[in-house]
């Protein structure tokens, strides 16, 4: 198997895990979705601190937040990436899930704008097009509904700022994760605290949900993991490609298993939606295939 078959199965193995993941938290709905934040934060950071460990990068952890800048920027990316968890964790809980995909499904697009506003990147045609035919989806939905895909806004929009926060740091993903979450923990340590300690709390109550709560540091480590190995031996085209498996699995899930409602004007907005990523992703691969032949040639 070529390196770059490699990078696609874990490609498609890490969103696949993703895409699939309402169902776990689905699972742990009885649980408050702050308690399942401060457990997925601590777990995720004694698992991807193992994996440091056994590359000998433990030291690396120190290196990232060396910097008042990184350290800022570490910062905020961990403020991003722990409001997004959040938002997704609770729109799986009280049946928004369709909602927490149309987000994924948009992050792309709001991507591209944040580049735009942060960096002054230029927005070619059909990245323009794209990008209106998005906002004119979100304005349908909003119309049709009588209530703004908030939701949807606030995933797409956390996301995004979290990775213009990752643009600007030199350290590794794994590295910047695990200091993401080495931030993050004294305030996920509170919060058990202060449920604990109010008599409630449901890791140690059973084994169920114990388990399944330990559980969250695997699932949130092993995807990213996978991500990071694939995007070092794949094409950014296919890579964009492959992404939206895992989103198209979220919708999935909402619309088959859990059974959410899709009225019409959800249709309506998704199908612009698609359109409008259709028209992205084919001038991504097009750019991509251009600049690969004039490397070639020169």
């Amino acid at each position: 198997m070529t390196e770059a078959a490699k990078g696609v199965g874990a490609m498609v193995g890490a969103c696949t895990i993703w895409g699939l993941s309402p169902i776990y938290y689905k699972l742990l709905d009885h649980i408050p979705p702050i308690e399942i934040l401060a457990h997925r934060t601590l777990w995720s950071f004694a698992f991807f601190a193992l994996v440091l460990a056994g590359q000998g990068r433990l030291l690396a952890l120190r290196q990232a937040v060396g910097t008042r800048r990184s350290a800022l920027a570490i910062g905020f990316a961990a403020l991003m990436i722990s409001t997004n968890w959040f938002v997704f964790i609770t729109a799986i809980q009280i049946g928004k899930a369709t909602e927490a995909s149309l987000g994924y499904y948009t992050f792309p697009l709001v991507a591209v704008l944040l580049g735009a506003v942060a960096f002054r990147e230029r927005l070619g045609r059909a990245q323009g097009a794209a990008v209106a035919l998005a906002a004119a989806a979100v304005a349908t939905l909003t119309a049709g509904l009588g209530v703004a895909p908030w939701i949807a806004l606030i995933l797409a929009t956390s996301f995004g700022l979290y990775g213009l926060a990752k643009k600007r740091l030199v350290t590794g993903p794994v590295v910047s994760v695990t200091a993401e979450v080495l931030l993050l923990s004294p305030i996920a340590i509170t919060v058990l605290a202060v449920v604990h300690d109010g008599g409630g709390g449901a890791f140690a109550t059973g084994w169920t949900d114990s388990l399944l709560l330990a559980f969250s540091g695997p699932l949130t480590a092993t995807p990213l993991i996978l991500f990071s190995y694939a995007t070092r031996r794949v094409a950014l085209a296919t890579v964009g490609l492959v992404q939206y498996l895992n989103p198209t699995l979220q919708f999935l899930v909402a619309t088959l298993i859990f059974r959410e409602a899709f009225s019409p004007w959800h249709a309506l907005a998704f199908a612009m939606i698609w359109t409008a990523l259709a028209i992205y992703t084919t001038a991504a691969w097009r750019q991509d295939r251009a600049a690969r032949k004039a490397l070639e040639s020169s």
